[in-house]
């Protein structure tokens, strides 16, 4: 396997030490010494508990802060990257690749905290990372990453143009389906809706395809949200909004709403308060302001950048109807919830 030192985000060498070094000293290996291969069950064994780990980091990613999970994130790469060195060529590309995957989930959480710029220095780090393991898939969708970031700056051209190098036949049809419906969202963001429409026929067809040869034996992290039964239906119930139709968008995301499952906070947060926009949007005043309240009192993970864009939104349209009982009932949860943190 090709070697090669990367310099990533994060943490002081010295705590990148201790963190690999405590990576590796829970397979018992000392100095210069391998650690096992895919294929051994001890190997096997290993990449099984670090693909567990990922997959509770992002459960994690549901329920806290998102710059609280960065540091751990960091620590993590570093820590997997070192481990590839020490061993076979095998389960060091497998290790590579994972740690590809937490430097891309840190880039995501960097974007919620409100840093577009360490979420795009880690979404490079990702893909430095990705080409060294082999893994040529992860690259093309760091290119869905890059374009949701133009879509939170409101920049619909970069949104689509970002997705182009995503969309060829080349690449799994997941990848293709998650590119197509970012390109839809952007072509939303335009006011475009039939090139939207028809992106988001793409990508329904797409996915499809890709839950047709989903390999059961891969144990691989999945790529995008995994929150999300139906995600094109959800994300045109998103689109409706931006294309301003929110009585559709209301009827889409009641429905989709309901398929979230209960400890996903983040994603109830995400979608629930568009779905609260709608309703508002569409003059629904009650009903929207007995969502908002709803969202608030579950206790939603606080610090996303991108949530609190919507919930902005949301205030400022709730805020039309100062006099009305239910609007004074939600707005000191909702003005809290937005209040500017102070450091400590």
């Amino acid at each position: 396997m090709e070697k090669g030192a990367i310099a990533a985000p994060g943490p002081t060498p010295s705590r990148r030490a201790l963190m690999a070094a405590g990576a590796a000293s829970l397979f018992g290996l000392r100095p210069g010494e391998q650690a096992p291969s895919v294929g051994d069950p001890t190997g096997d064994s290993l990449l099984e508990a670090h693909r567990g780990l990922f997959a509770q980091y992002r459960r994690i990613g549901q329920l806290s802060p998102p710059g609280a999970l960065l540091p751990a994130l960091s620590e993590q790469t570093h820590a997997l990257h070192t481990l590839s060195e020490r061993t076979g060529p095998h389960t060091g590309r497998a290790l590579l690749a994972l740690a590809a995957r937490f430097a891309e989930f840190a880039g995501w959480m960097a974007q919620e905290a409100g840093d577009d710029a360490t979420a795009l220095r880690w979404t490079g780090h990702a893909v430095d990372l990705a080409h060294i393991s082999g893994d040529d898939v992860l690259p093309s969708y760091t290119l869905v990453r890059r374009a949701l970031i133009a879509y939170y700056r409101g920049d619909s051209a970069e949104t689509i143009a970002l997705v182009e190098d995503a969309l060829s036949d080349r690449l799994p049809p997941r990848v293709r389906g998650l590119a197509w419906q970012r390109k839809a969202q952007g072509h939303a963001l335009g006011g475009e809706y039939d090139a939207c429409m028809r992106a988001l026929d793409r990508a329904r067809s797409l996915f499809a395809r890709a839950r047709a040869e989903e390999d059961a034996t891969d144990d691989a992290p999945v790529l995008g949200t995994a929150h999300l039964d139906d995600p094109v239906s959800m994300i045109t119930g998103w689109c409706l909004l931006d294309l301003g139709r929110p009585g559709q968008a209301a009827d889409t995301l009641d429905r989709e709403c309901a398929h979230i499952g209960s400890t996903a906070l983040r994603t109830r947060a995400r979608y629930g308060t568009r779905r609260a926009l709608a309703h508002a949007m569409v003059g629904d005043l009650d009903h929207a302001c007995a969502l908002t309240g709803e969202l608030l009192a579950t206790g939603a993970p606080p610090g996303s950048a991108t949530i609190a864009k919507d919930l902005r939104r949301l205030a400022r349209v709730l805020g039309r109807y100062r006099d009305r009982p239910a609007y004074r009932a939600v707005a000191p949860a909702l003005a809290a919830v937005l209040a500017p943190t102070r450091p400590v």
